[in-house]
């Protein structure tokens, strides 16, 4: 069996694994220098892969890569403050109760 029956369910897959490792490589590092490097080593391991048609070794590659992924994960990743999780999302800031005038001289 090739790829090509479950090409688009297969190709979102890996691009959400891509970009999680990616994400979490960031987390352990926010040096951008230190992290392309990271950055090139997760491209690597995908493009050795890609030309692989088998779909049970396919299968059995990604299983073994998300497996990877979850281990490895950073325990406390960063979480931007607008997005889920983060400490000012879906937050509305009060409009302030004094006039603007009343508010300026204290």
């Amino acid at each position: 069996m090739s790829l090509s029956a479950y090409s688009a369910a297969h190709r979102l897959r890996v691009k959400t694994l891509y970009k999680a490792m990616l994400k979490d490589a960031l987390d352990w590092t926010i040096q951008r220098d230190i992290w392309r490097i990271k950055a090139i080593e997760i491209r690597a391991m995908f493009e050795r892969n890609r030309n692989i048609q088998d779909a049970r070794q396919v299968d059995i590659l990604m299983q073994k890569a998300e497996a990877d992924y979850q281990k490895g994960k950073h325990p406390d990743p960063q979480v931007w403050p607008r997005y889920f999780g983060g400490t000012r999302y879906e937050r509305n800031i009060p409009p302030p109760m004094e006039p603007p005038e009343a508010a300026s001289h204290h």
